[in-house]
């Protein structure tokens, strides 16, 4: 298993329906996502600078990153490209974080 961690920006006038948008997620998306090998999938928000913190566990990066390649993955980019920094394939500025300490 590999601890994932990243971050990316909401818009701050975003940030509820950012919220409502992903309560709940599709359901197509979550398979997607399980049947790549995530687990324990979170994001949280810092409320004072609008940066998104996701965390997740993987199988592998190889399975993580042909995420990316899925048609329903490709969908919710573009769902969610009006409120948050994207690039240009509409999938989100995001910034991987250094792991440095996991206490079990």
């Amino acid at each position: 298993m590999v601890r994932k961690a990243f971050k990316m920006k909401v818009y701050e006038d975003k940030i509820e329906e950012y919220t409502k948008r992903h309560n709940p997620i599709w359901p197509e998306l979550k398979e997607v996502l399980k049947n790549h090998g995530v687990r324990n999938y979170n994001i949280f928000l810092d409320t004072e600078s609008c940066f998104l913190s996701g965390y997740a566990e993987i199988e592998s990066e190889v399975k993580w990153n042909e995420i990316a390649n899925t048609e329903i993955c490709k969908k919710w980019w573009q769902y969610m490209a009006t409120l948050m920094e994207t690039n240009e394939d509409s999938s989100p500025v995001s910034t991987e974080l250094k792991h440095l300490f996991y206490m079990e």
